[in-house]
């Protein structure tokens, strides 16, 4: 497949990076943590609601609280999910995308950082599936997933009469008590928030300036990659196996 540009021409490579577990988990991934936020900032906050009705016809925040549970067990059951796909997934599934295992890793993470953010440099870091900046950002995201989780379910404890949730009964002891769990539950929250708004706009960014099928490729698998590019990966594969 042939693109022109301003320079010269491109020759692309139809590639399917992403499997269908992987997609899945992030559509679900997104659906739970939009749930979980808005249900989030309902229970952080309550708004008065003054009403006539008998009480049982007004259990708004009953059902609220009882959403956010539910989106919660789909949000760490989802997040179990991919750490095992991160083990037996493709190679762009892999976990050693996203933990720096050698000094290329973070060669390769500040060319990145130098095209994306101080754009001191024109040539683009092309990779088939995550580069290694975007890698090493969801590692974090990985580690406030945890950190969600446990806090989360730390709070929920309590309140369950499922054996479960008692499984985290520890958590709240450790962090300080339920008003520095809480926190820590909020704050990392609002690293969601930051995180979805960077997230949103890189894919976008990437998807114009590049036209390798960023945004498609999460729902279809499939992204236009430079020969070139796809070639020195599948030799740099081979070399790593012997």
């Amino acid at each position: 497949m042939e693109t022109i540009s301003s320079s010269q021409p491109r020759y692309l490579r139809r590639v399917f990076v992403w499997q269908l577990p992987v997609r899945a988990y992030h559509w679900i991934n997104a659906a739970a943590i939009l749930v979980l936020i808005a249900t989030g900032f309902v229970i952080g906050n309550p708004p008065a609601l003054l009403s006539g009705d008998d009480a049982s016809a007004s259990y708004w925040f009953g059902t609220t609280r009882f959403i956010h549970f539910a989106a919660a067990y789909v949000f760490l059951f989802n997040f179990a999910f991919r750490i095992y796909w991160g083990f037996v997934g493709n190679k762009y599934a892999d976990w050693k995308n996203f933990i720096p295992t050698n000094r290329q890793f973070f060669h390769d993470m500040w060319r990145v950082i130098q095209v994306d953010i101080f754009m001191t440099k024109k040539e683009e870091e092309t990779t088939v599936g995550h580069n290694r900046l975007a890698g090493f950002i969801y590692f974090f995201t990985f580690l406030a997933f945890a950190i969600q989780c446990l806090t989360g379910f730390g709070l929920y404890a309590a309140m369950s009469d499922w054996w479960f949730p008692h499984l985290f009964a520890w958590v709240p002891p450790a962090f300080g008590g339920d008003f520095m769990l809480r926190f820590i539950h909020h704050a990392t929250m609002w690293f969601f928030i930051i995180f979805i708004v960077i997230h949103v706009y890189l894919v976008f960014y990437h998807e114009y300036l590049e036209g390798r099928g960023e945004l498609s490729s999460m729902g279809g698998g499939w992204k236009f990659i430079e020969k070139k590019t796809f070639d020195d990966e599948q030799q740099n594969s081979k070399r790593r196996k012997k």
